[in-house]
């Protein structure tokens, strides 16, 4: 598990400078690989690199590392080189879950076998709960298990299997010469050992082990990474007599080291290049962070960068334009779609070829259509898409685009596609990587009427902007830009009557609706604790934050949250707030994967103030989207002081806007892309009270003024 943070742009130039200075030093000899006759007994044959069919550029790059390395003879160690075709996440089938390779699921009880936390406190329901593998670690075991079975195929007795995304230290063939040696003296014959790592990162307290040589150790567990390992014949074929994997196949290989000769370098020689963006996704961060084992967002900004823009797509209606609009969102464009047409400004800044546009990827614009040469002209690199359904091939409209289109670059993409064939076209057409997600399917929302709406219209309280996350999700600030509203036509056809669900004055606290959250988050400077939860004697529950030792939060907080997801609706929660400053007491929607959220927030260093928020990602249920640090806060003036008395408090939610009210009147509004697209995905309703780490959002935390509440006396939530 790799969770070091991405290099900015600049250091990665300053990186790739770097390597480039490393080439033109000495060749690195190791005589550990010999390419005499007979020498496949006792040194390394073969080097398998596991690299994906999509990534080109990486096998070039392994070739030239591979390059700058002789072996005994002062042959190139390049000329040994067996590519393996890797696993792709996006064409993962259905027959690699039969169960005899990847059982898709592990637990946090096996990730702290190999990486135990001293500090942290999970509870048995923690431990035991299954964690679902992410596509990209399934893709990644079966890459190394076929890896495996070629080798247990094999003559050779010996080989070294590396990822491509590695380079090698300057100290590698001396330091696994020796190493060679000692082991051949220790085992008295040819080195014996199943598994050499060559490559590894041990665990944040250092990995049990026992010391067999100077420069060799014995691993108990605790070794993460499988970039680079020596592997033998026999070693092979006990890995495939274990399987199946089940949990990343680094961690699953640390828990059969009692069944394997498993050996490491003193240290590690082969190093993951930093210059490179994983495309690995990692499904145990969210038990780490709900633990308090992790208080950072390893991935909070999202970094992808598209190079080809504009891009413009048409179709028949019910050909799947909404979901490639989604697909385009997440391949990192700032996408506009499904409507009759776009405002003005906008309008005019494309079709004059302005870069200062809002947008870099329109989708199912009905304005545009009349426009094509225009843009033809304007933007002859641009990238055109159209969706054919095949249930309508004699649609006239799409048939006036094909032909308006004629000789350019442009994509058809066809209703009957599979979502992987849908991501390698796509991806192909612009030049991207496809994200480590399924293809979305979302239904079409076909092309929706504008409303002007002005900005700040029917809202009682002034507001003010405060920093926004960076993201292509996230329209950037503009005068002229007020985001786009949707006719009250349209929103009604979206939606059903509004029924109220439930109204809760916590007289008890009922088990099926509600759940006494036992976890934290980043960001957070305690450990939510149902203990903390209290009702009051005439009604109501405090939501207490106290000092208190708990290993990896010396702090406790409070927060219930809703045991059913919720989907459009009007969600009130009337309380009193706490006025510690560095205190929160907020009533939120929230989902993960991907990461959407709809916020209300009071703060402690200045309780006459709200902050509503709004975070996305785009994609649908499981999508591993979950960016974001700031999100897009604004602050709003109330005009009274919340910690002083009870005031409810309300989000209505629809597809096409969200308001907050403070006791029944309107305090602000947002539309789509005001910054951001609406949330579209079910959510979990949260109310809390908890201690922030930055002094930024609600000032620095007064310890002091420990322990305080906040206390809720109703929450009643309506859905459509």
């Amino acid at each position: 598990m790799n969770l070091s943070k991405p290099l900015s742009s600049v250091s990665r130039l300053i990186h790739a400078h770097f390597l480039r200075i490393l080439s033109h030093l000495p060749r690195q000899q190791s005589v550990t690989f010999d390419s005499n006759p007979g020498a496949e007994l006792s040194k390394i044959g073969p080097i398998f690199v596991i690299n994906l069919d999509r990534q080109p550029s990486r096998w070039i790059d392994i070739l030239r590392e591979l390059n700058r390395l002789l072996d005994s003879q002062g042959v190139p160690l390049s000329s040994r080189v067996i590519r393996y075709s890797a696993c792709d996440a996006q064409d993962i089938l259905s027959e690699l879950f039969d169960g005899s390779m990847v059982l898709p699921s592990y637990t946090l009880a096996d990730q702290l076998f190999v990486e135990p936390q001293p500090d942290a406190v999970p509870d048995a329901f923690d431990l035991e709960r299954p964690i679902r593998m992410s596509q990209a670690e399934i893709a990644i075991a079966c890459s190394h298990i076929g890896v495996w079975k070629t080798i247990a195929k094999s003559n050779a007795c010996f080989s070294l299997v590396l990822e491509d995304d590695i380079r090698f230290q300057r100290g590698f063939g001396r330091i696994l010469d020796q190493a060679w040696h000692e082991m051949a003296e220790t085992d008295q014959a040819n080195p014996r050992f199943d598994i050499l790592y060559v490559s590894y990162k041990e665990v944040r307290h250092g990995a049990p082990k026992h010391l067999i040589s100077a420069n060799v150790f014995k691993p108990e567990r605790g070794l993460w990474y499988l970039s680079g390992y020596v592997l033998t014949k026999k070693g092979a074929q006990g890995l495939l007599d274990l399987l199946p994997c089940s949990g990343p196949v680094d961690l699953w290989i640390n828990q059969k080291f009692g069944k394997l000769d498993v050996r490491a370098l003193r240290r590690s020689v082969v190093n993951q290049r930093r210059d490179l963006h994983s495309t690995n996704t990692y499904s145990i961060l969210p038990a780490l962070t709900k633990i308090g084992v992790l208080d950072k967002g390893y991935e909070a900004l999202f970094h992808g960068c598209p190079t080809h823009s504009p891009v413009l797509a048409f179709g028949s209606p019910g050909s799947g334009l909404s979901s490639l609009a989604m697909a385009l969102s997440m391949l990192g464009y700032r996408c506009c779609s499904d409507f009759e047409s776009i405002p003005e400004v906008e309008l005019e800044n494309l079709l004059a070829g302005h870069t200062d546009r809002v947008f870099d990827a329109y989708v199912n614009i009905g304005s545009l259509a009349p426009h094509i040469h225009a843009l033809l002209q304007r933007f002859p690199r641009a990238k055109f898409i159209v969706t054919d359904d095949i249930e309508k091939p004699c649609d006239p409209h799409k048939n006036a685009i094909l032909a308006a289109l004629e000789g350019t670059d442009i994509l058809r993409l066809s209703s009957e596609h599979t979502g992987a064939s849908k991501w390698r076209d796509l991806c192909e057409h612009l030049k991207l990587a496809p994200p480590n997600a399924q293809y979305p399917s979302v239904d079409d929302m076909g092309q929706r009427q504008r409303q002007q709406i002005v900005p700040g219209s029917g809202m009682v309280s002034s507001s003010r902007r405060l920093r926004h996350d960076s993201a292509p999700w996230i329209a950037k600030p503009a005068k002229v830009w007020g985001g786009i509203g949707v006719s009250p036509l349209d929103m009604e056809r979206s939606l059903r009557e509004l029924r109220v669900r439930f109204v809760d004055d916590f007289s008890q606290i009922y088990s099926r609706r509600w759940l006494l959250r036992n976890d934290t988050f980043p960001g957070n400077l305690g450990l939510f604790r149902p203990a903390n939860v209290k009702p009051t004697p005439d009604g109501g529950l405090t939501l207490s934050v106290v000092e208190e030792p708990l290993g990896v939060r010396n702090l406790s907080a409070a927060a219930i949250s809703s045991c059913a997801d919720v989907l459009y609706g009007r969600f009130e929660a009337t309380f009193q707030a706490t006025n510690v400053p560095g205190l929160v007491t907020g009533c939120f929607l929230h989902r993960d994967s991907p990461r959407q959220e709809i916020d209300i927030e009071i703060l402690g260093n200045r309780p006459d103030w709200l902050l509503v928020n709004v975070f996305y990602n785009p994609g649908t249920n499981g999508a591993k989207f979950d960016y974001g640090y700031r999100g897009t806060p604004m602050i709003v003036k109330l005009g009274f002081d919340a910690s002083k008395a009870f005031h409810e408090y309300a989000i209505e939610w629809d597809p096409c806007e969200i308001r907050w009210l403070v006791d029944r009147k309107l305090a602000h509004r947002r539309v789509v892309w005001e910054p951001t697209p609406i949330p579209h995905l079910p959510m979990t309703l949260h109310v809390n009270t908890w201690p922030t780490s930055s002094r930024e959002l609600a000032g620095r935390l007064a310890q002091r003024a420990l322990p305080a509440s906040a206390r809720v006396c109703r929450v009643a939530v309506s859905t459509y």
